[in-house]
């Protein structure tokens, strides 16, 4: 997930007042015979494994349509969102950028982007229900600001050699929040050198644990009631009996992966992605890995990138068209297919390539991750800033783990917290 941080707070502040007061920020997209110039952005997909597809795809589409050039650029994952917020500040965005919901969200909120549901709301039929609703923001008006590009979801990993060391039956892996910390509470008086689980609980466990995110308009938080206050709960009964460490209280995923790696952890949410990752990084957990679906109550969580377009570039036609062209059909499975990735196009999760088993570990962990995300949700409300709202949800979190005020208390003060920077941002 991308993240906004230092710089790009700093440059947001100039770009919200900027943004604030003109007049129609989406120019409407027009009909006719495409030429010129644009420069198409992406995060971190420029090597070997990627720049062939691209380079192919530019190609085939300069080719389909004489008089145009695609410049291709691509931005490395360290500082990309301070890159996106100080590009826009400036004026120098490109014209079709790679995006999280989150990302664009405050790009849409200060004007930068086009609104997809007034200069193209045909286009919704061409992508999942889902996708499509990702991308709206109930909170900016309903508008769409990004065509769905592609999805993530996957399993969940377990070390079953961890689970006989500690009294657990490997069979028996947990699928539901109830089984996973009952599980995790045994396994902390069994063992006193590994763990269950290594990290705080984040926004989109709370919406795959049934806790309503947001009111309908998408104006408030809401994670503070009694149904996140019970997962939070079960979390500080877990680190009371010493079955989270005191390190977890403020681990992010990549330290959760590198615990699960070093054997030190039984339990990891993944994607098809990390099934290939453990094999080639981690071969001892590999062979003793255990694979079951993502542990939910409510839906299971996914993720989405998508393509947005710069509302102020000078070439909106051949943008949108670009835009579309990379995230149509076709182009979409080839892409999921090389990067173990899902497609959001309407109707290529239907391909034997998400359907047919052919007995492969590999294989069993993609198809199962594909039917997961016809019924996934993309929890992570675009309007929750991972570099304030959830770094307070995780503190505010350990807190209460810690004693120092109540699991209630803590909820009530993050979700104030959030509410108050929405409401200071509208």
């Amino acid at each position: 997930m991308k993240r906004w941080t230092g710089v790009a707070a700093l440059a947001l502040g100039s770009l919200l007042l900027s943004g604030c007061g003109g007049g129609d920020p989406t120019p409407q997209a027009s009909g006719g015979a495409l030429s010129g110039t644009i420069k198409f952005q992406t995060w971190n997909l420029k090597n070997d494994k990627f720049t062939p597809y691209f380079t192919e795809l530019i190609a085939a589409f300069e080719k389909e349509h004489a008089g145009t050039k695609i410049t291709w650029v691509d931005q490395p994952a360290e500082g990309y969102q301070d890159k996106l917020s100080a590009d826009a500040a400036a004026g120098a965005l490109p014209d079709v950028v790679d995006m999280g919901p989150e990302a664009a969200y405050t790009l849409a909120q200060a004007g930068v982007l086009l609104d997809l549901s007034k200069a193209d709301p045909q286009a919704k039929s061409l992508y999942l229900d889902k996708a499509w609703e990702a991308m709206t923001f109930s909170g900016l008006g309903g508008g769409t600001f990004g065509y769905p590009w592609y999805l993530n979801t996957g399993p969940s990993f377990f070390n079953t050699a961890l689970f006989k060391k500690c009294g657990l039956d490997p069979a028996k892996l947990p699928a539901t929040y109830d089984e996973l910390f009952s599980q995790a509470e045994t396994m902390a008086k069994k063992c006193s050198d590994v763990s269950m689980i290594a990290r705080m609980p984040v926004i989109e466990m709370f919406g795959e644990a049934g806790v309503p995110l947001m009111d309908a308009a998408g104006k408030k938080f809401t994670y503070n009631d009694a149904k996140g206050v019970e997962l939070v709960e079960r979390f500080r009964k877990l680190y009371a009996g010493k079955g989270l460490t005191q390190e977890s209280l403020n681990n992010l995923q990549t330290k959760e992966v590198e615990e699960f790696k070093a054997g030190r952890l039984a339990y990891l949410s993944g994607s098809s992605y990390t099934l290939n990752d453990l094999k080639e990084t981690a071969p001892d957990i590999y062979k003793a890995l255990g694979i079951g679906p993502r542990i939910s109550t409510a839906a299971p969580n996914m993720y989405i990138e998508s393509l947005v377009v710069n509302a102020t570039g000078k070439n909106q036609p051949l943008a949108t068209a670009f835009a579309k062209y990379v995230t149509n059909a076709a182009n979409q499975l080839a892409f999921a297919k090389k990067a173990s990735v899902f497609p959001s196009s309407a109707g290529s999760m239907d391909d034997e390539y998400f359907t047919k088993d052919d007995g492969d570990p590999a294989t069993k962990t993609r198809l199962e991750s594909a039917a997961q995300v016809k019924k996934a949700v993309v929890w992570w409300p675009p309007a929750f800033s991972g570099s304030a709202d959830a770094d307070t949800l995780r503190e505010q979190i350990a807190q209460a783990l810690l004693g120092k005020k109540s699991v209630q208390q803590a909820l009530d003060e993050s979700v104030k917290y959030s509410n108050d920077r929405l409401a200071s941002h509208g």
